[in-house]
C-alpha cells in the first residue's frame, strides 16, 4: 500500500516537470513577436503607404508573414504594417473592423500567428440624397390639424442622423414632426376654394443646424407637390345668395324668390320670378354635382308644378283667390340626397292692371354743376337751381298717381333716384355728360315704364370752370396786349403834353395886353364866394393857327425851369361910374352894364404913340376871330352882377425873368389899341361866351356872322 503511494507521487512530479518545460518553451515562442493589443485606427480614404502599426520582435532572423489581409489593403515592410491602398468606409464589407493576422517564425522555435485589429474611421465625405427629385402628394381638403400627409426621408452613406427643414415661404399650411423625422403634418386647414395646389421645398443636412465652423457639411433638397382634392362637404346653394362663414364652414343663404300672377288667369310658360329663375348649384364648385328640385309645401291646391331638372315653375290651373301663395322648394344632389337646401317662392295673386306706368316724356334733359358732389341734386335747367324731378302716371288711378310706383336707375353709377322722383348724385362726375335710363315699377303688379335721361355737366354761374383756366400762352398774350396798350398810352400822353405846350403861347398873348389895364381895378377886401376858372381848353388851339393863316406860335423850350415861371393873376372888377383910361392898351371900359338888347358900341381904334398910322383893333371886339392876336378868357359872373372875375394867364409863363420883361414890352407895343376906344360889358360877355363854346361854337358863330353880313353886302 505504501509502495503504491510512492509511485503515485513520482508520477505527479514527472508530469509537473513536463508541463513546466512545455510552458517555458511556449513562453519563449510568444516573446519572439508582439503587436499592439488595442485596435489600430486609420482614417477613411487614407493614401497609399500610410503607416498602420509595427510588429515588435525579440530575436533576430524572425520571419513575418501576413496570413490574413482583408481587402488586400495591407502589406509588411520589414516589421511595419503599411496601407497598400486607400480605404473607403462605405465600401468595406465589414463595418466593425479589419483583422490582420501576422505569422512569426524562427528556426528552432514554434511559429506563432498574431492578430492585429485595424479600425477604419468613417469621415463625412458623402452628401445626403433623396430617392426622387420631386414627390407628388394627394390630400383632401379640410384635413384636421396635425394630420400626416406623408413621410419623405433622405439617405446618407456617412451618417444615420440627418436634419430636415421646410422652406418657410411654402410651409404656411404644413410643418415637420421633428427636425430628424420628416413626417409632414397639417398646420392649417386647407380649403379647396382657397387653394388647390401647393409646392413645398424640403431641405436635408448631414450636420446639426447651424454647422460648426470648419466642419464639412453636405445638403440636399427635393420638391413636394401637394394637390388638394375637393370633397363633397357642401350642399347646393340657391342663386343668388349671400355668403357667410361660421368657423371653418362656409354658407350661402338665399332670401327667396317672388312672382306675380293675375287672378283667374292661367299664365303659360315658366313664371317670371325675382331676382331670377330658380337655380341652385353645388357648393363644391369643382365637383358640380347634378341638382334636382321638388316642391315640398304650399301647393295643396295643385296650382303650380316645378320642373325637376331645371327648377322652372309653371301653372296647372288659374288661381281663384287673391293673396300670396308661398311654396317651399327643395334642391338636393342626385348622387347624395343628404346634401340639400331649401328656399321659399312667394307668388302674389292680384287683379289684372290695364295700364302700366308711363312717364310724361320719353326723354328728359337735366344739368349738374362741375362742383357738384355726392348727395347733390340734379338741376332742371341752366338758369335756376330748381331740382329735376321725374314722375310716372298710372291711368288705372283717377288722379294718375299710383302710390306703389318706385323708381330705379339703369345703366349708370353716377346717380340715384328717390321714391319721389328726385335724382341725386352718388359721386363727382368726371365727364362732360352722361346718359341713363329711369325705370318706374309698379311694385304691386310688376309693370314698369322707362324714360331716357341725358345729364349735362355745366360750370357754376360766375365761377370759371377748371377746364377753362388760363394757359401760359394766354397769359403771355395778355401781357403783350397790356404792354402795347401801355406804350400807346404813353405816346398819346406825350402827344397831348406836346400840344398843350404849343398852345400855351396863344393863351399868354392875352395877358400881355390886358395886364396893364386890369391893374387899375383892384378887388375889394372881402371874402370871395366865387370860383376862378382857367381856360385850358382854348390853350390847345395850336393847330388852328395854320388853318387861319396865322404865324406859328412860340414854344417853350425844354431848358426853361419851372422855378422861373411867373404867374400873373388878376381880378377885373367892373364898378359903376368908373371909367379909368388904359394908357397902355388905349381902351376905355364903360362904367354901366349894358345888356345885349341895345346896340353894341364899337370901339374906335386910334393910333398909339410911336406906332404910326397903323390902326390896332381891340382883341375884345366881335371880330376877334379875324384878328391873329385875339385871346379868350374864362370868367364867372357872381350873384352881384356888378362883379366879374377874370382869370388871365400871361405869356411869360415858362420864361426867364429877363426874357419876360422884354417880351412883355414888345407885346405891349404891338398890341396897343386906340386909347379912345370903348366897349360895353354886355358885348364883352357875349364875345367871351362864344369863345367858351369851343371849336363847334366858333364854327356856328362864323356861319351866323356870314349870314348877318350878307344883307350888308
Amino acid at each position: 500500500m505504501e509502495q503504491h503511494k510512492y509511485y503515485g507521487k513520482s508520477l505527479n512530479g514527472l508530469l509537473c516537470c513536463l508541463l513546466t518545460v512545455c510552458l517555458h518553451k511556449l513562453s519563449q515562442s510568444q516573446k519572439l513577436c508582439t503587436v499592439p493589443p488595442e485596435p489600430v485606427s486609420i482614417r477613411e480614404n487614407s493614401t497609399v503607404d500610410t503607416f498602420i502599426a509595427t510588429v515588435n520582435t525579440t530575436e533576430r532572423d524572425i520571419t513575418l508573414t501576413l496570413m490574413e489581409n482583408p481587402e488586400e489593403a495591407f502589406e509588411l515592410r520589414g516589421t511595419d504594417l503599411m496601407a497598400k491602398k486607400g480605404l473607403d468606409f462605405e465600401a468595406l464589407l465589414s463595418e466593425d473592423a479589419l483583422t490582420v493576422r501576422i505569422k512569426c517564425n524562427k528556426t528552432g522555435f514554434k511559429a506563432v500567428t498574431l492578430p492585429l485589429i485595424v479600425q477604419v474611421e468613417n469621415i463625412n465625405d458623402n452628401p445626403p440624397t433623396f430617392a426622387k427629385d420631386e414627390y407628388v402628394l394627394e390630400i383632401d381638403e379640410l384635413m384636421p390639424i396635425n394630420s400626416s400627409i406623408g413621410l419623405i426621408e433622405a439617405s446618407d452613406l456617412d451618417s444615420d442622423l440627418l436634419y430636415y427643414t421646410l422652406d418657410p415661404s411654402t410651409s404656411k399650411y404644413f410643418r415637420l414632426q421633428t427636425e430628424n423625422y420628416p413626417k409632414i403634418l397639417v398646420q392649417k386647414i386647407v380649403e379647396y376654394d382657397v387653394i388647390q395646389k401647393m409646392t413645398l421645398i424640403l431641405y436635408v443636412q448631414d450636420t446639426p443646424i447651424p454647422t460648426e465652423p470648419g466642419e464639412p457639411s453636405f445638403t440636399a433638397t427635393t420638391t413636394i407637390s401637394v394637390n388638394v382634392r375637393d370633397i363633397d362637404n357642401r350642399p347646393p346653394w340657391f342663386q343668388p345668395c349671400t355668403k357667410a362663414t361660421i368657423g371653418i364652414a362656409k354658407l350661402c343663404y338665399s332670401s327667396g324668390y317672388k312672382g306675380r300672377v293675375n287672378l283667374t288667369e292661367k299664365q303659360e310658360g315658366p313664371l317670371p320670378l325675382q331676382p331670377g329663375p330658380i337655380y341652385a348649384k353645388d357648393g363644391d364648385k369643382n365637383r358640380n354635382e347634378q341638382i334636382s328640385y321638388k316642391i315640398l309645401k304650399g301647393n295643396e291646391d295643385s296650382i303650380f308644378q316645378i320642373d325637376e331638372n331645371t327648377g322652372n315653375i309653371t301653372m296647372l290651373k288659374a288661381a281663384d283667390i287673391t293673396g300670396p301663395i308661398t311654396l317651399t322648394v327643395l334642391a338636393s344632389q342626385v348622387t347624395n340626397r343628404d346634401q340639400f337646401a331649401i328656399t321659399s317662392v312667394t307668388i302674389e295673386v292680384m287683379k289684372k292692371s290695364r295700364n302700366p306706368p308711363r312717364f310724361e316724356k320719353e326723354r328728359f334733359e337735366a344739368f349738374v354743376y362741375t362742383t357738384s358732389g355726392p348727395e347733390n341734386m340734379v338741376m332742371r335747367d341752366r338758369a335756376s337751381n330748381r331740382p329735376f324731378r321725374v314722375r310716372a302716371r298710372d291711368e288705372d288711378f283717377a288722379t294718375g298717381m299710383n302710390p306703389d310706383i318706385r323708381y330705379e336707375v339703369q345703366y349708370s353709377s353716377y346717380v340715384n333716384v328717390t321714391t319721389d322722383g328726385f335724382v341725386l348724385l352718388k359721386k363727382a362726375v368726371k365727364t362732360d355728360s352722361f346718359a341713363l335710363q329711369i325705370r318706374a315699377v309698379d311694385i304691386s303688379t310688376g309693370e314698369s315704364g322707362t324714360a331716357a335721361l341725358s345729364v349735362q355737366v355745366i360750370p357754376v354761374p360766375g365761377v370759371q370752370s377748371p377746364s377753362e383756366g388760363y394757359r401760359a400762352g394766354d397769359m403771355a398774350l395778355l401781357g403783350f396786349v397790356m404792354a402795347a396798350l401801355l406804350v400807346m398810352s404813353l405816346i398819346v400822353i406825350g402827344f397831348l403834353i406836346s400840344r398843350l405846350r404849343k398852345g400855351n403861347a396863344n393863351a399868354l398873348k392875352l395877358s400881355e395886353c390886358l395886364d396893364p389895364c386890369l391893374k387899375l381895378t383892384q378887388p375889394r377886401r372881402r371874402p370871395r364866394d366865387s370860383m376862378q376858372f382857367t381856360n385850358d381848353g382854348f390853350m390847345n388851339e395850336g393847330g388852328g393857327d395854320a388853318n387861319r393863316g396865322l404865324p406859328p406860335r412860340r414854344h417853350v423850350g425844354p431848358d426853361r425851369r419851372p422855378d422861373s415861371i411867373k404867374t400873373a393873376r388878376a381880378r377885373a372888377m367892373i364898378r359903376e361910374r368908373q371909367k379909368p383910361p388904359c394908357s397902355s392898351c388905349g381902351h376905355r371900359v364903360q362904367a354901366n352894364h349894358v345888356h345885349n338888347s341895345g346896340p353894341p358900341a364899337q370901339a374906335k381904334a386910334r393910333p398909339a404913340a410911336g406906332q404910326g398910322a397903323e390902326q390896332v383893333r381891340s382883341i375884345l371886339t366881335k371880330e376877334k376871330k379875324r384878328d391873329e392876336r385875339h385871346k379868350s378868357v374864362w370868367f364867372k359872373e357872381s350873384a352881384d352882377t356888378s362883379e366879374i372875375q377874370v382869370e388871365i394867364i400871361p405869356d411869360n409863363i415858362g420864361l426867364k425873368p429877363e426874357e419876360d420883361a422884354g417880351d412883355l414890352d414888345a407885346d405891349s407895343v404891338n398890341s396897343a389899341a386906340p386909347v379912345g376906344s370903348e366897349m360895353e360889358l354886355g358885348d364883352l360877355t357875349a364875345m367871351i361866351t362864344q369863345d367858351l363854346g369851343g371849336p363847334g361854337t366858333s364854327a356856328s358863330d362864323n356861319k351866323e356872322d356870314e349870314n348877318g353880313d350878307k344883307p350888308d353886302q
